[in-house]
């Protein structure tokens, strides 16, 4: 059995799902850091020794993300976009018309044809503003976990906003509103709002549907809720929603 393994190579995260067929087998990821050849390398080889797969298993692989002609060994590279736009086709079996994925530091929403095919596509690579670097510069600064954002946001609490379209503005935002005694709920869903509006006005209200979220902020069930209040309309996540990337490179390789 040959199998098949999808590299996503990204701005802050190494990202690798081994597949089988269309099935994600394993997942798993590393920091990203000099010598990504090499991190790459030791997680394929994590993800080999964790599914009890031998030494001289074969497999062919896909790299894409930012630092994907890095990997020389890799047997196809392609670009994230066409990965993106695969990979969420595939997981979400054909339904999905329209996404919008939130990376380490960038945002781009994509629209798909009924095929599957990519019709339009729109980016925000200026500023880290709304992407997965702002998600933890303000978990730092709120000394909150990421995981608890959803729930922290649902608490009671004044209704604040966050206005800055750039990164180091809206520190400084976030800095004043707790010295303000803003308390954290309120930071939190001002940030969803804030990340939620970014997203639709990329993407455009106007015949937004089948909408779907990816990229490790989609796991926030509060920043999903804040994107569907913007939309108006329902926004579906993957279960792996971190993995979309590394899976469409995967499954790019036939």
């Amino acid at each position: 059995m040959e199998y098949r393994i999808g590299l996503d190579l990204g701005s802050t995260a190494i990202k690798a799902v081994i597949v089988e067929g269309s099935e994600i087998l394993w997942t798993g990821a590393v920091p990203t850091a000099p010598d990504q050849e090499a991190l790459a390398s030791d997680l394929i080889e994590r993800g080999r020794g964790e599914l009890g797969l031998p030494s001289g298993w074969s497999y062919m692989l896909a790299s894409t993300g930012y630092g994907k002609s890095l990997f020389r060994k890799a047997d196809l590279k392609l670009d994230e976009l066409s990965a993106n736009a695969r990979g969420l086709f595939r997981l979400s079996g054909g339904e999905a018309r329209s996404l919008i994925n939130i990376g380490g530091q960038d945002l781009k929403t994509i629209r798909l044809s009924e095929n599957g095919e990519v019709t339009d596509f729109r980016m925000n690579d200026k500023c880290a503003a709304g992407t997965g670097r702002f998600f933890e510069l303000a978990a730092r600064l709120l000394n909150v976990p990421l995981s608890g954002f959803a729930e922290l946001s649902r608490e009671p609490g004044e209704e604040v906003e966050l206005n800055s379209t750039c990164v180091v503005f809206a520190e400084s935002e976030i800095v004043s509103l707790l010295a303000r005694g803003v308390p954290p709920q309120s930071v939190v869903r001002a940030l969803h709002a804030s990340v939620a509006r970014r997203a639709a006005g990329l993407l455009g209200r106007v015949g937004a549907e089948a909408v779907w979220l990816d990229g490790g902020p989609a796991q926030n069930r509060g920043l999903v809720e804040a994107v569907e209040d913007e939309l108006l309309t329902e926004v579906k996540v993957t279960p792996l929603p971190q993995y979309t990337v590394a899976y469409g490179a995967a499954v790019s390789l036939g």
